[in-house]
């Protein structure tokens, strides 16, 4: 199992006890291009619908399961999960850049898209996801797709290399605000790194940078920390409070204060 994180899932404690998530590393020869898998399980009974939320990382998702299944481009809107009754989905979150040896054409065309796997894969996708389906086992049905993955045999290129690793680094450093910050880094113009975005990840640098500094401040908030927001602001690269809370509320569809309470809450 992967090590647990709740950056990107909005309200983690509000999900505790209706419904599970777990974690698996992928094989090897298919770590370059697949971060995890992902299984979530629910079964609520005679209990109201629950909506999860989530603010998705700059990850494309191949979804098998009741629940939504299909090629999950990248979402640049906080996604719902709306879970009711019993169900299941398992997916594979593929590394910034790790799809395109899978779709071989630019990644942007699945931004904000959720499309059928037979419509991405063909006769081929139709006939995996029935078998995914049909797995006894979680285990299974995560061999029957690794198995899928390496039909197609997937080649990554230094192109490809260089979005994760300036992906990678947007994430950690929290000093980055600008893309131009990025593409100093990965050693490109602004521009080139622009359309290297476009054709492996699917959204542009200055995206993905102020995604993950909004996904680092949910996690403080979720945690129970509770600091001045203005020195928040400072520390995560924004300009002043007003920009930092106006970002917030874009992605998150609350204020940090508003969010803090609905984190507070029992």
């Amino acid at each position: 199992m992967t090590a647990a994180t709740t950056h990107g899932i909005l309200n983690p404690r509000a999900g505790e006890g209706v419904f599970t998530l777990d974690r698996r590393a992928p094989k090897a020869d298919l770590a370059a291009f697949v971060d995890y898998y992902w299984i979530v399980r629910w079964r609520l009974g005679d209990r109201a619908p629950f909506a999860q939320e989530t603010l998705p990382h700059p990850n494309v998702h191949l979804v098998v399961g009741t629940h939504r299944p299909g090629v999950h481009g990248v979402g640049t809107k906080r996604f719902v999960a709306e879970l009711a009754g019993e169900g299941f989905a398992i997916g594979a979150k593929f590394r910034p850049g790790g799809f395109h040896p899978f779709l071989r054409r630019d990644v942007c065309e699945l931004t904000e898209r959720e499309l059928p796997i037979a419509e991405v894969f063909g006769a081929d996708g139709a006939a995996f996801e029935a078998g995914a389906m049909a797995a006894a086992t979680d285990d299974e049905r995560i061999e029957r797709i690794e198995r899928f993955l390496r039909d197609r045999e997937p080649a990554s290129d230094e192109l490809a290399v260089r979005a994760a690793s300036a992906v990678e680094r947007a994430r950690a450093d929290a000093t980055l605000s600008r893309a131009s910050q990025l593409a100093a880094h990965a050693g490109v113009s602004q521009r080139t790194l622009e359309r290297i975005f476009r054709r492996y990840v699917g959204v542009g640098p200055k995206w993905i940078i102020r995604r993950f500094r909004v996904h680092e401040a949910c996690e403080r908030i979720a945690a129970g920390e509770r600091p001045c927001w203005s020195a928040l602001a400072t520390e995560l690269g924004y300009f002043d409070q007003a920009h930092f809370i106006r970002d917030f509320k874009s992605q998150v569809g609350r204020t940090p204060s508003e969010y803090a309470a609905a984190c507070a809450k029992p």
